[in-house]
């Protein structure tokens, strides 16, 4: 990057640091954080999403509809994160191959499962043999964010259905005395009363879903993890313009304080959309803050 770093190995020093730091590697290292904020951006409404109506299912007057939400609570649940991650982007990716396959093959004589081996045409592989590494990249990364927001969204179910349950059945009653139908009051009033019970659970599971980005790393994707991982190591060849010892010490250590932050940051701002919904409640956050403004 600097003019001085075109012979790295005469440098010592900050010069030397500099040039180390500015490497094209090194950019990788740092765009790898933005995919993970990338990550918690997509993945936190999509899952939110599935939660919603994972609970909407469950409450279900319906029975095979309620027993879908139930089901998909408790099967994602109950499955170690990281089995779930492994199988279902491998599900998933050979799902999508298997629907193209019945399209645009055309000897559709052979099965696609040939002596234990997934086999598909050309033609059907997703990402194409030809694709640019762009678009393989932006493959991966929808098959983690769409697992991410699959698994996350099971417990965003629970902890809705949760606060679903906890809004006081008077309310409910109520409305429904003055004429709302089911949907009305569903819409107008549990809804917006239920978040206030459902934020402390939302909270722990959305700083549960920044510690479970490095996850990432199982998933092919080129994350943090990786890049802090790669350099860190020892680079002692010859032929290494910036030979090092065993820095992983350094570059995990870079990672433990960026994940604080966001924790630190994320806590700062629930905390004020906490208060912000609790005005007016009926609960004890809500009771402290209107006998707060009453003593002033």
């Amino acid at each position: 990057m600097f003019e001085y770093c075109s012979d790295p190995r005469s440098l010592e020093g900050l010069q030397w640091l500099s040039c180390y730091l500015t490497t094209a590697t090194h950019f990788s290292f740092y765009w790898s954080f933005l995919t993970v904020l990338t990550l918690l951006a997509v993945t936190a409404p999509l899952a939110l999403a599935f939660g919603f109506a994972g609970a909407s299912a469950a409450r279900s007057h319906v029975l095979p509809v309620s027993w879908l939400g139930r089901a998909y609570i408790a099967a994602v649940r109950g499955i170690p994160d990281i089995v779930f991650f492994l199988f279902f982007v491998i599900a998933l990716d050979q799902g999508i191959e298997w629907f193209r396959h019945l399209f645009v093959c055309e000897d559709l004589s052979q099965p696609v499962w040939n002596n234990g081996e997934f086999r598909v045409c050309p033609a059907a592989k997703v990402p194409a043999n030809d694709a640019s590494p762009f678009m393989v990249s932006a493959y991966s990364f929808t098959l983690a964010v769409t697992t991410f927001a699959i698994v996350f969204g099971a417990f965003a179910a629970n902890v809705l259905y949760g606060a679903m349950t906890a809004v006081p059945r008077a309310q409910l009653e109520t409305a429904e005395a003055y004429g709302m139908s089911h949907r009305q009051v569903f819409r107008r009033v549990l809804v917006p009363q239920m978040w206030i019970y459902a934020l402390p659970g939302l909270s722990n599971l959305w700083l549960i879903l920044i510690k479970a980005t490095p996850l990432l790393f199982l998933l092919g994707i080129k994350d943090a993890v990786y890049w802090a991982r790669e350099l860190g190591s020892a680079k002692t060849s010859g032929n290494n313009p910036y030979p090092h010892g065993d820095w992983r010490l350094f570059y995990f250590l870079a990672l433990l304080v960026f994940y604080l932050v966001s924790t630190r940051v994320s806590e700062i701002l629930l905390a004020r959309l906490t208060r912000r919904l609790s005005r007016g409640q009926a609960t004890r956050a809500g009771e402290d803050m209107r006998k707060g403004g009453a003593a002033t």
